[in-house]
């Protein structure tokens, strides 16, 4: 038997479940105080839903479920390959469950339907810092309308979360799909090459310019069309500069009002800006996309966009839909670094007493939570310097000997 977990997944100490906790706390508290309401998903998917989801490169990470009993049985008979031996499949994002819930459930929802989803999902990622194999995932989606409105709302209320937990600085970067395709037409991208193009501009940031361009001319994207794309993508790449080059556009008309909206409602909190090599990678958006970047810490703290062909899928609809995740574990690991301090924590105090006081002791303990105290009761030890310790490190503020004391004695720290 193993004790350590499994690859890519993690134990968390009761310190770091009280982070962890309080985190989703304040998320979700922001979130139902803008108006959203919580579902909750189950963990397994139909694999076909899974497959024909449009996930981009997380349809690769998927963890299948294999068949059970004789239809097992069967598929091992039939030679079957790993295809035909699953027909289930653990959630990769909470957007593909959310896009089925909807279409089942739609009847007996508000329209738009404004969704929070805090759950965990999993991929077969090769587990690295920041990258796990389960991690979870804090969503708000708006459903049921395509109002620019709920760009703006998405982001505001997102932003107003992480500033309650004090990550930092941070930008919202914003794009469009649809203008940066108008863009590569422009070029003389044809559209049978466009996504493949796209994966490609996604890797902008950890490659430069000229692995970009190696990769293009590794798919045989012509030369002119390349030279074009890097005159581009190597100059200002500003909304001016597009609208220069593309032509004015209702995409470049909303992304202009959307960045001057979320700026006024940031009020110097946050900031926002257009990001024409924001990509994101799952191909079901279809739109505006946007990504939050820390100013002080490396690397993508949450995502989202316009995903309005996804619902339609399940309902045969054009059913617009737009969503905003917030990376948790990323978020998680730069709190526990910092060494974050959780604001109005309730004070935990241990009471200590021998095993015949266990009636008065505990009737103390009912007492002191009266005073709004977490009160943990423990058979006084031999050892007690040793013990003293390990409460410290386990988050207590301090500790009462029953019958020797009748207030709590805080550990130095916490003085």
């Amino acid at each position: 038997m193993k004790a350590t977990p499994v690859k890519g997944t993690a134990d968390y100490l009761p310190s770091q479940t009280l982070l962890r906790d309080y985190m989703q706390n304040v998320i979700l508290e922001t979130y139902r105080s803008a108006g959203f309401e919580r579902i909750l998903t189950p963990t397994i998917e139909h694999l076909e839903n899974l497959e024909k989801s449009d996930g981009g490169d997380n349809l690769n990470l998927m963890f299948k479920i294999m068949k059970r009993g004789e239809k097992l049985t069967e598929a091992i008979a039939a030679g079957g390959n790993e295809n035909s031996l699953a027909d289930l499949g653990l959630r990769y994002d909470l957007t593909l469950p959310l896009s089925r819930f909807y279409a089942a459930n739609r009847a007996k929802l508000n329209n738009p339907f404004k969704c929070i989803q805090i759950d965990k999902s999993y991929r077969a990622e090769r587990p690295q810092k920041g990258r796990m194999r389960e991690f979870i995932q804090c969503d708000i989606d708006i459903l049921g309308s395509d109002s620019p409105l709920c760009e703006l709302e998405l982001i505001h209320t997102t932003a107003t979360a992480l500033n309650k937990l004090e990550i930092g600085s941070f930008t919202i970067k914003i794009n469009d799909r649809r203008l940066l395709k108008s863009c590569l037409a422009a070029c003389g991208v044809q559209d049978n090459q466009m996504d493949t193009v796209c994966i490609s501009l996604d890797k902008w940031d950890k490659i430069g310019a000229d692995g970009v361009k190696a990769e293009l001319e590794g798919k045989e994207i012509a030369a002119d069309v390349i030279e074009k794309l890097l005159t581009l993508l190597n100059g200002e790449r500003s909304l001016e500069s597009v609208a220069s080059f593309c032509g004015e556009s209702q995409e470049l008309t909303n992304i202009r009002q959307l960045i001057e909206n979320v700026r006024h409602l940031a009020k110097g909190t946050y900031g926002a800006e257009f990001d024409l090599l924001l990509v994101r990678g799952q191909g079901y958006y279809t739109g505006t996309v946007f990504e939050i970047q820390s100013n002080q810490f490396r690397g993508s703290i949450g995502g989202g966009g316009r995903y309005d062909g996804l619902i339609g899928k399940f309902t045969g609809e054009n059913i617009p839909a737009v969503g905003f995740s917030i990376g948790f574990e990323r978020i998680f690991a730069i709190l526990q670094e910092q060494g974050y301090a959780i604001p109005s924590r309730q004070r935990r105090i241990a009471v200590l007493c021998n095993e015949d006081e266990a009636v008065g002791a505990m009737e103390l303990a009912e007492t002191l939570r009266q005073n709004g105290d977490g009160i943990g009761l423990y058979t006084r030890p031999k050892k007690m310097g040793k013990f003293l310790n390990r409460l410290e490190e386990q988050g207590f503020d301090g500790y009462l000997v029953f019958g020797e004391a009748s207030e709590p004695k805080l550990f130095e720290k916490q003085r």
